[in-house]
């Protein structure tokens, strides 16, 4: 027996099942949600991450009432696992002729995937049917961006594209808008220094310091009522008349243009330095067409959000 031979003998390795099963349960946060997706039950998902849990001497994953959270030592593991599985699903000779459809992993902001990504992603799967796309949220300042990021094919993000050396997807401004029935109860806001009087609604991801410095207003960032950790929250409180939303018109398009949402000072558009955008992905292959459909799809609903405030 060659020394060679003698080392592989002495390898413990997991079984692909529980490769794969580690794998859809930190993807998928839960073992139904990965028993669903590897056709087996979620006590069978369970067993096969205990036993590679058992082989690394090591938990991979935290059980709680929030859901499945991976250790530091799963996110450690899970790079190079996924790396040779992914050589493993590249043969030819593991794939079936009626199975080599293949799958982008998109990972993006909840508010960006809800009014851009999704509504456009028909037009998408209908131009390339061999392209199954799986869709995961990431949320500004609560995850992990690299690791989300490193786990998906085509990552979006909220941020400053010089930081993150991404390419912009949508550098449209931002501007105040309200509902109907809140401009009601406030009457006429003749100018800027009128909002003193409106309740503004707060969200880290859009602060209101760059649009009160276009408008000429030497005022701090408001400190008061709820703060709102995600843009689409923002919007929802907007229109449900609770206050003031600092919005981009190409996310508030739809109720721009219905009227549910009123502009305020349209003349006054300040410029955020965080812009939606896209970090790099290879040239060439699936990844590369999601991602130019994906810069139209954002130019598209940028013009809509124009045309909106034109009305």
């Amino acid at each position: 027996m060659t020394g060679h031979a003698r080392d592989l003998n002495l390898l413990r390795l997991p079984t692909l099942d529980g490769l794969r099963a580690v794998d859809a349960a930190e993807r998928l946060g839960s073992f139904e949600r990965a028993g669903a997706a590897l056709a087996v039950t979620a006590s069978a998902v369970a067993k096969r991450v205990a036993a590679v849990e058992d082989l690394l001497g090591t938990p991979l994953f935290v059980r709680g009432g929030a859901g499945l959270q991976p250790t530091p030592a799963c996110l450690d593991y899970l790079p190079p696992v996924r790396a040779a599985l992914a050589l493993l699903a590249q043969m030819p000779q593991h794939q079936r002729a009626q199975a080599r459809t293949q799958r982008l992993r998109i990972s993006a902001p909840p508010t960006f995937a809800r009014l851009v990504l999704v509504p456009a992603l028909e037009d998408f799967s209908r131009a390339h049917p061999g392209i199954d796309v799986e869709v995961v949220l990431s949320i500004p300042f609560l995850d992990n961006p690299a690791h989300s990021a490193a786990s998906a094919d085509v990552a979006v993000r909220h941020g400053d594209a010089a930081d993150l050396g991404g390419t912009v997807l949508m550098h449209d401004g931002v501007l105040p808008v309200a509902a109907p029935a809140l401009l009601q109860r406030l009457g006429t806001l003749h100018t800027p220094a009128d909002l003193g009087r409106a309740p503004l609604l707060r969200t880290p991801v859009e602060p209101w310091a760059p649009w009160f410095a276009v408008a000429g207003l030497a005022w701090p960032e408001p400190d008061a009522g709820p703060l709102l950790v995600d843009l689409g929250l923002v919007l929802e409180a907007a229109l449900g008349g609770q206050g003031v939303a600092l919005a981009r018109p190409a996310l508030a398009r739809r109720w721009l243009a219905d009227g549910s949402l009123v502009p305020l000072f349209p003349h006054l558009l300040a410029r955020p330095a965080h812009q939606y955008l896209h970090l790099p992905v290879a040239p060439g292959g699936a990844a590369a067409d999601f991602a130019r459909w994906l810069a139209g799809v954002s130019q598209a609903a940028m013009d809509a959000g124009l045309a909106a405030l034109r009305r």
